[in-house]
């Protein structure tokens, strides 16, 4: 089969963004200054990646889209916190996500604080509602959990932000840069593919199979990203461009240089794809996401 991206994209975002608008408590439910916050975050736009990558995992190995909705919502959710987080002046100070000013900018830094701490709690209550839906087996709840803690928590996405912000303005290894990378953005983009095929049942192999691609298309996001800090701009990024460098953190372009930046998130994507060759047909949306995280513009 081959695969329209554009279509297979958009169909999966509106899914996603209908869902998220259910899940999500409404605006004037009360306390509503947070909800509206939590809101203003959520649907400020986005890629929906991690959201998808849950869905992909499971339609690779026979699973439907309906049946790991809610989990899928959840990474998006744990993404919006953290991006919310990671925009306080505590931590990157940015004015500006996805176009327009920051949650602590809108809402205060009190109010933002509490919106990320209300997506990470909500996440983990969908996560919960995936299992009354019937369709996973019950015996992988521990195992989805355990997933989302690890990739959120400090062995991933917090360790790695941990490890970013002390490296800032000092001499730091390429193990430490490929650490960073691996584990502040790549852990989350792993475990999506991951949680997805293990709620559709997925075999140990193929689950093996989807782990090395998620692993390689983790570590070339976050490259892509540090290339288009470089050489993207407001417009495009929908937020400041050249922030990396202005603060000091270590980056690929700023230890490898532009070239091999490149070179390495393109040979990422090729291993990727050779990673689901025992998929067939099953891996081709996942070879076409491959293409879309290397070729992104924002």
């Amino acid at each position: 089969m081959s695969v329209d991206l554009e279509r297979y994209l958009g169909d999966r975002r509106r899914a996603v963004d209908e869902a998220l608008d259910r899940y999500l408590p409404p605006e004037s439910a009360y306390p509503p200054s947070i909800h509206e916050a939590m809101r203003y975050s959520v649907f400020a736009g986005g890629k929906r990646l991690r959201p998808i990558l849950v869905i992909a995992g499971a339609e690779a190995v026979g699973g439907q889209m309906r049946d790991v909705m809610p989990t899928a919502c959840g990474f998006e959710l744990i993404h919006t916190y953290s991006l919310i987080h990671d925009d306080l002046p505590a931590m990157d100070d940015d004015d500006y996500r996805r176009g327009r000013p920051t949650s602590h900018k809108v809402f205060g830094e009190a109010i933002a604080i509490l919106a990320g701490d209300a997506l990470l709690t909500h996440a983990l209550g969908l996560v919960a509602a995936n299992f009354a839906l019937g369709k996973a087996p019950l015996d992988a709840f521990p195992r989805v959990l355990t997933e989302i803690a690890e990739a959120a928590g400090t062995p991933g996405m917090i360790g790695g932000q941990v490890v970013d912000i002390q490296s800032a303005g000092g001499a730091v290894s390429a193990d430490t840069l490929e650490y960073i990378h691996t584990r502040k953005t790549g852990a989350l983009i792993r475990a999506a593919l991951r949680v997805g095929a293990i709620l559709a049942a997925a075999p140990e192999p193929v689950l093996a199979s989807l782990t090395a691609y998620g692993e390689r298309i983790g570590l070339a996001f976050q490259i892509v990203d540090d290339i288009l800090d470089v050489e993207g701009s407001l417009e495009t990024l929908g937020k400041t461009a050249g922030s990396d460098r202005r603060k000091d953190k270590i980056t690929y372009p700023g230890y490898h240089g532009l070239a091999a930046s490149k070179a390495r998130a393109q040979t990422l994507t090729r291993e990727a794809e050779a990673a689901l060759a025992g998929l067939g047909p099953a891996g081709e949306p996942l070879a076409a996401l491959a293409d879309f995280v290397l070729n992104r513009t924002r």
